[in-house]
């Protein structure tokens, strides 16, 4: 219910007013059913979401940045879209061709990041996807009617291959710091995460956008490449917070003499 409801406010909140009755009932009853749901999930011994899982702060970074890096992919999806097929009046066939870069990205770096959280741990594939997916939303912010195609296909280029190397260091992140038994919860906890932030993008990028003419979807979407960056940044804190922690139980070997 709190998901639901808070998509929902998202999404009519340009129509019906942030401040309007409607909008102040929402907050109240997604305020509500939040508080409910920790109450009754913290007193229970086999509950649906275990929220002692939360104290672990890499596991809470890594399901935000699951959560960061869906926002990202469907802003960039959403508004992408509208623009080129509302804005400059490509057809949807021209729109999906366009987003090409990005697939091949996402499908060339995904193996990878696999390969690289094998070999050096989750903390370079974080990096390299919160770099990437930064640049990437910086070369939209000053979106126009007639930005360079060129410029177009390499911000989805590298939002693409961002997403690529996000996704196997998230999941490793998520579950590394955890005991072995709570591997599959973690797991499905940063799952559960990708979904909510595909919503949440969706119903945000539709919201910068609601209502507005053709003409103006460029200025209007600037908001969402600004936040598009914003997750890449984030993604930079989660790669610190993966950072290897040094091995403190081994002896210390003498000093030779």
């Amino acid at each position: 219910m709190v998901i639901g409801v808070s998509v929902g406010v998202l999404i009519e909140g340009p129509r019906i007013g942030w401040a309007s009755l409607p909008a102040l009932v929402a907050y109240a009853i997604a305020a509500v059913a939040a508080v409910g749901f920790v109450s009754v999930e913290s007193r229970r011994s086999e509950p649906l979401m275990d929220l002692r899982l939360y104290r672990h702060p890499v596991f809470s970074s890594a399901v935000l940045g699951a959560v960061a890096v869906f926002v990202a992919l469907n802003v960039t999806l959403l508004l992408n879209t509208l623009y080129l097929q509302h804005a400059r009046g490509w057809t949807p066939l021209a729109a999906g061709v366009a987003t090409l870069p990005m697939a091949v990205g996402a499908t060339v770096c995904a193996p990878l990041s696999g390969r690289l959280v094998g070999r050096t741990g989750p903390r370079l594939p974080l990096v390299l996807a919160g770099g990437f997916i930064t640049v990437g939303g910086l070369c939209l912010v000053g979106l126009g009617q007639y930005t360079s195609v060129l410029l177009l296909l390499s911000a989805y280029l590298l939002i693409g291959v961002g997403f690529g190397f996000a996704n196997a260091p998230i999941t490793n992140t998520a579950v590394s710091g955890l005991p072995s038994t709570r591997a599959g919860v973690a797991g499905a906890i940063t799952s559960t995460a990708r979904q909510l932030g595909s919503a949440l993008g969706i119903a945000i990028a539709g919201g910068l956008v609601a209502g507005t003419a053709p003409a103006g979807l460029a200025r209007a979407s600037r908001p969402g490449w600004i936040l598009v960056a914003t997750c890449g940044l984030f993604l930079l804190l989660v790669a610190h917070a993966a950072r290897p922690k040094k091995d403190t139980s081994r002896p210390t070997s003498p000093r030779s003499r």
